[in-house]
Parts: structure tokens; C-alpha cells; sequence
């Protein structure tokens, strides 16, 4: 009678069950594992097709014993559904996998020095190489600012500097190169340039100011978005009208446009908007169309962000793009460096794509009252290469 239970478990392959199977070393098989240059051609062919073969896998946790390093990446962050966040978030992962670390992710829901301490230890524990933080608002930023840590720490974060008071911050300029920032690196993609881009774009078009819908000010995008239109109208000799406060919200960028659309049809309304954001501007499209203000005809509309469909929007609106690409392999690339001794060394920054797609009306299209002559009508298309992360 032949005895039944469970079979005896096979092992997993080995390297060396690699190596045994193309005939080479157990030292060839690493160098293919790990790209090595000096392999040839066919060698590195035949290891392949072992490693294929036998379906083996690399044992993380023993290559981490052998290196001494866990080639894995810290990411905080607070599990924001917006885009900014998000497209963020994504950015880094991709760019980590193309770089061959592991990402471990936290998500926090509450902002205070305690939690973030915790997270960060729990990273610590993990052996990481580096912690990214995506830290859109300034609690977060707050809260992450005291934490000092033997790897690096990179702050995604568009602000002028870490620590010390928020509201001193966002007046602020920018920090001196060589000021020493502890282990905490921030970067951040342009705001404020892109910001600016986008006013200047709508004064080009011949109008006298530009109103601005922001998105909320604890919100460090929201305050350099500002900062970088009201600077573009203060240089053009522009009125500088009072802000209207959003939330990054198509229902706020509604309920704006509604209250707005009586006087534009009249003529006393604004005759160029500036939404913070994509959503806002989605909204206030929608309030213009049900009132029967025409844009761009009756009033000029950029948004920011250029988020999946914004050219197919009624009309298709104009937009700032963001490279989140290029961020998120800027953040890997400050985690791969080792010294958690950090300067600030702000990176050249370029102008970020503009997507124009809209039909330009120009300000003098309403009534010579707000035209501002001498502007050109801009040229249609990607009219600028794109912004480049900088470190603040």
C-alpha cells in the first residue's frame, strides 16, 4: 500500500543550479544579474536562458545580507486622491523600479510630529536607503522638519525653506545655496515659474489684469502659484485684483464662475481667469456655458496641471503641464546619494510645458477699455520646453 500525504516540498533554484545549467561560473551568472559589462554576448545568452528555464529569482533578503544594503525606498504620503499628489507618488515609484529599488509606502492620515516620527522610524527599521516624503501642505512639511535620519530624506515640497515659521516661508525668497538642511532635502517642481507663465500668457493676449482662483493656502502649490501671478502682473504694471479662494475643486471653480458670470455679460466682470488648478477651471467652464459667457470669447480661462482630458474639454482648455517624470527621478536619484549631509543647491530652472488649445481671444475683443495694445497674438502648440524640478 502506497503511503499518501504531501509531496516534499521542492527548494526554489539557486544561482548555482543557474550556473551548473549554462555551464559557467557562479560568478559569471552575477555579473549577468547585475549587467556586468565584461560578459559575452553569447555567455550572457545562455545564462538567460537558464535563469529562464528554471523561473529563478533573485533572494532579496540574502542579497541584502551580502550587500549590506536593502536597495529598498521609503515613500510618505497622505493618500490624496488629487492629481498633484498622485501623479506624484506614481512618478516616484516608476522611477525607483527603473532604478532597481523596492518602494515601501506609508500613508498618513494625520499630520503631527508623533505619527510622521513613527512612520519614519518604521522606515528606519526597514534598513531603507532613503525616505521620500510628498508633503503637499504645510502641516506635513511641519511635522517632518525636526526628524534627522542616517539616510537621506527628500522632501517633495514647493517651498522656500524647511523649518521656522510657514507664514515667514511663503513670503520668503528662496534658500541661499550652502544653507545646511540636516538630512532633509526638499525639491519641487517650479510653481511659482509656471504660475507666472500662465498670467503672462493671458496679459500677452491683450487683457489689462488677470483674476486669480487659487487653491487652498495651506497648500504650498496654492501659495507659489499665487505668488508666481501676482509677480507677472506687479511687472507688467497690471491691477493686481483680490485673489478668489478654492478648494482644487471642480464644484468650487462652479460655484465661482456662477457668481462671476453676471458681470462678465455685463462688462464689469474679469476678462482672464487663472484657476489654480485643472478642476477649477473645469468648473468654471461648466458655470460660464449654463450663463452664456463664451470663452474664450467673453472671458479668457487658463488652468494648471494638464490633467488626463483637459484638451477635451468645452473648449479645450489651455493648461500648464507639470513633469512629474522628471521629479520623481530627481527624488531617487538624491536618495542613491549617501551622505546624509545635505546643502540646498537650487537647479537651474526652465519654463514648464504650456499647452495652448483653446482659440486665443484677445483682451480687446470686449471692448477697448481693458485691451492692452502692442501684444502679439500667440502662436498655438507646446510654446515652451518644460520646467524642471529644482531643489529649494
Amino acid at each position: 500500500m502506497t503511503a499518501t500525504g504531501p509531496s516534499p516540498r521542492t527548494r526554489p533554484p539557486a544561482m548555482s543550479d543557474v550556473a551548473r545549467l549554462a555551464g559557467v561560473s557562479h560568478q559569471t551568472v552575477s555579473r549577468v544579474l547585475n549587467d556586468h559589462p565584461s560578459v559575452r554576448p553569447e555567455t550572457r545568452d545562455r545564462v538567460l536562458d537558464a535563469i529562464t528555464t528554471l523561473g529563478y529569482r533573485r533572494n532579496s533578503a540574502a542579497r541584502a545580507l551580502v550587500t549590506m544594503r536593502s536597495a529598498t525606498v521609503g515613500v510618505v504620503t497622505t493618500g490624496s486622491a488629487l492629481y498633484g499628489p498622485t501623479s506624484t507618488l506614481i512618478a516616484v515609484e516608476e522611477a525607483a523600479r527603473e532604478q532597481g529599488y523596492f518602494v515601501s509606502v506609508a500613508t498618513i492620515r494625520r499630520y503631527d510630529a508623533a505619527t510622521m516620527h513613527r512612520v519614519l522610524e518604521h522606515f528606519m527599521d526597514q534598513g531603507v536607503e532613503g525616505i521620500v516624503v510628498i508633503a503637499p501642505q504645510t502641516d506635513v512639511a511641519a511635522a517632518v522638519d525636526s526628524f534627522r535620519a542616517p539616510v537621506p530624506v527628500i522632501m517633495i515640497a514647493a517651498r522656500d525653506h524647511p523649518g521656522g515659521d510657514e507664514d515667514d516661508a511663503a513670503g520668503a525668497g528662496p534658500v541661499a545655496p550652502g544653507t545646511p538642511l540636516g538630512s532633509i532635502l526638499p525639491i519641487a517642481v517650479d510653481q511659482r515659474l509656471g504660475a507666472r507663465l500662465a498670467a503672462e500668457h493671458l496679459l500677452g493676449l491683450g487683457h489689462a489684469t488677470v483674476l486669480h482662483v487659487s487653491g487652498p493656502l495651506d497648500w504650498f502649490d496654492a501659495r507659489e502659484r499665487e505668488t508666481g501671478w501676482r509677480a507677472a502682473l506687479e511687472d507688467a504694471d497690471a491691477p493686481v485684483p483680490e485673489p478668489v479662494r478654492g478648494d482644487w475643486s471642480s464644484d468650487r471653480g462652479y460655484a465661482v464662475g456662477r457668481e462671476l458670470a453676471e458681470a462678465v455679460r455685463s462688462g464689469a466682470g474679469p476678462t482672464a481667469v487663472f484657476a489654480g488648478n485643472d478642476q477649477l477651471a473645469l468648473g468654471l467652464l461648466r458655470a460660464f456655458w449654463e450663463s452664456g459667457v463664451r470663452v474664450p470669447d467673453d472671458v479668457s480661462v487658463v488652468g494648471f496641471d494638464d490633467i488626463a482630458g483637459a484638451g477635451h474639454f468645452i473648449p479645450p482648455l489651455t493648461t500648464v503641464r507639470q513633469p512629474f517624470g522628471a521629479l520623481g527621478r530627481r527624488a531617487i536619484a538624491s536618495c542613491s546619494t549617501r551622505s546624509p549631509a545635505r546643502t540646498c543647491a537650487r537647479c537651474p530652472s526652465r519654463p514648464s510645458w504650456w499647452c495652448a488649445r483653446a482659440r486665443p481671444a484677445r483682451g480687446g475683443e470686449r471692448g477697448s477699455r481693458r485691451a492692452r495694445p502692442g501684444r502679439a497674438r500667440p502662436r498655438r502648440g507646446l510654446l515652451h520646453p518644460p520646467a524642471w524640478p529644482h531643489d529649494v
